[in-house]
Order: structure tokens, then sequence, then C-alpha cells
């Protein structure tokens, strides 16, 4: 499903794939996300005998050196939890999908209806496995961690020519967690310069929402952070996920940011209509005139309110003459001149 997906603001992806094992557990995910605002929550999908061989190791920040094929063996989850996760996010309104690591992957998506494919960054240069999701002719989102330009630029046309032209792609740096002096957020930036008939966005594995929000006011389309109920609970990704407090600050935080950010024409805004009048400079009078008397340069001076002749006229108005008597102090008008 992809039915939140709108044009007109960021989309928020709530990642809980790898945070999860049960249905109960999965359930409070999707409840806290919903009430979060994300418009979407993203699972993974592996078999460890598909992802890795038994020579890989993880050797990271957040496990330590241990065994691939364990840990994903410890979290991989069945067909059929797919199948409740996804049908519980579909009745709380969330838009739901999965990344898939195989092509025995994406068959079990396809048969759960999944509306779009999710690519890892460990797949982003997997060509043969890029073409053969793109051929679903779902849409795609492709994370670009680890890749060169050029390797997103191979990725990119691989997708495209088997005929699917909805992707977008997320800037992502694949250290877990990420530090602010890697999160190198320009990248996304020079993605949409080199893809500019793409979305671009951002994922993120940080440990606070910041990257995110300024990945959104740098014109992320779509943002994924990974989710869970409790940053202390058993797993390698607790650690770099939001919990619900702060995924709601954060998707409060875009939505505000989108209302802040206006549309980007310079002109007075509505609300400062009254001040504008108000709070503005005009010419005034120093000094009580006559009818028929010229006005000297010590008898105006530039004063609030903004509603008279504006002060960029003051020299053109010395020499000039009052038609009527004019009090001091008094807000001077082109209607108050001969």
């Amino acid at each position: 499903m992809f039915k939140n997906f709108r044009k007109d603001r960021c989309y928020i992806i709530a990642e809980i794939g790898g945070n999860f094992t049960t249905f109960e557990q999965a359930k409070r995910l999707v409840d806290e996300a919903a009430a979060s605002g994300a418009d979407a929550v993203k699972l993974q999908t592996y078999r460890a005998e598909t992802l890795s061989s038994k020579a890989a190791i993880f050797d990271m920040e957040n496990t330590g050196v241990t065994s691939q094929f364990n840990l994903f063996r410890k979290y991989e989850i069945a067909a059929a939890l797919h199948d409740e996760v996804f049908a519980y996010a579909e009745a709380k309104g969330l838009d739901w999908f999965s990344s898939p690591s195989h092509q025995s992957d994406v068959d079990v998506l396809e048969k759960c209806g999944v509306g779009v494919h999710k690519i890892g960054s460990d797949d982003a240069v997997n060509l043969p496995f890029l073409r053969y999701v793109a051929r679903t002719g779902k849409p795609m989102i492709l994370s670009t961690g680890m890749c060169t330009l050029d390797e997103v630029q191979e990725s990119v046309e691989a997708i495209q020519a088997e005929g699917n032209q909805r992707l977008i792609l997320l800037h992502a740096i694949t250290s877990y967690p990420t530090h602010p002096e890697n999160v190198n957020l320009r990248a996304m930036q020079t993605l949409m310069q080199a893809f500019p008939g793409l979305d671009v966005g951002y994922s993120d594995h940080t440990l606070s929402p910041v990257a995110c929000l300024c990945a959104v006011a740098m014109g992320a389309r779509v943002i994924e952070r990974h989710f869970t109920y409790d940053k202390a609970a058993d797993g390698p990704d607790h650690i770099l996920s939001a919990d619900p407090q702060e995924m709601k600050w954060l998707v409060d935080a875009i939505r505000a940011f989108e209302i802040m950010r206006g549309s980007g024409v310079k002109q007075p805004a509505e609300s400062e209509q009254t001040t504008r009048r108000n709070n503005r400079k005009s010419v005034v009078l120093q000094r009580a005139l006559k009818a028929g008397a010229a006005i000297a340069a010590e008898d105006i001076a530039v004063k609030r309110p903004g509603y008279g002749i504006q002060p960029k006229f003051y020299e053109a108005l010395v020499g000039r003459t009052v038609k009527h008597d004019l009090a001091a102090d008094a807000v001077l008008g082109w209607d108050d001149l001969e």
C-alpha cells in the first residue's frame, strides 16, 4: 500500500523491522507508529539462509563482533506473521511494506499484496535483484548507503531499463549508529541534482531525530527512521530507533516545518497587514502648518504609523505647499499637498 504518499508533504516511514519477533510486539509498534502520525510502517523480510553465509560477521557499534547468520536467524519472521502485521497496519490506516533481501522474499511480499518494495543499502548495487524487483511494476524506494554516485546511477538505470520509473532514492549512511560527522546530508542534495526526475529522501541511523528534521528542511521528500517501543529492549536496532515520544516529536516538527516553509513568494504575510499599517513609518509634521505654507526640511520627520507618505519621498516634499491647516504630528498624505 502507498495511499499515504502525497506530493505536498514529506512521507514518514517508521521502520519496525528487526525490532519485533511476535505479533504482540508488532501490534504495539504499529499502534505507537499510528499514534505518532507516521505514514507507514516497514518490515524486513529475509531468511538467514538466503541472506548471509556463515562466514559473514557484523563488526559494528550496535552489534559488536558477531555472526551475521546467527543474528539474522534470531530475528527473521515467518510469512504468516507478515500477513498478520500488514493486516493490522492496514486497519490502523498506515501504509505497509518491507525490505526483501532475496528474490524469494519478493515473492512472499507479492503474495501479501504489498504495494511498494523498499530496497536496503546492502542491495543497492545488486543489479540482478534490482531488476527482479523492478519487474513487479511496484514503486521502489532505494537506500543508497555505501554507494558512490556512479553506483547509484548504475542501479537507477538497471531499474528503469525494466520499465519501472516509480523510484525514490534515499541517502543513507550504513553505520549503526551514524554519528553526526558522518551524516553528510549534502549528499542527499547531490542526489537531487543528479536525478532531478526522482523524489529523494533520507534513511536515518543516528541517535536523535535532529538529522531527519534537517533533511526535511533541505528538501527530503521521504524520511525513514527505525522505530521502537523501548530503546533498551533486546536487539541491535532498538538503541538507534526513535521511541514513541521521539517519533511524535519528529512528525509534529516536520508537519510544523511544512506549514512554516510557505510559498516562497516574498510578500507581506496576511498576518502582517495590520502591523504593516501601524508599525511602518511615514512622513509626519514636526510643527503645525497653515494652508498655503511651504514645507521646509525642519518641518517634517519620519515616524510611525505607516499609512502616510513613504519616507523614500522625504526629500521630494521639501518646497511643496499644503492645501489646508495641519496640526503638529499630522501624518502627511498626498491629498494634503498642492
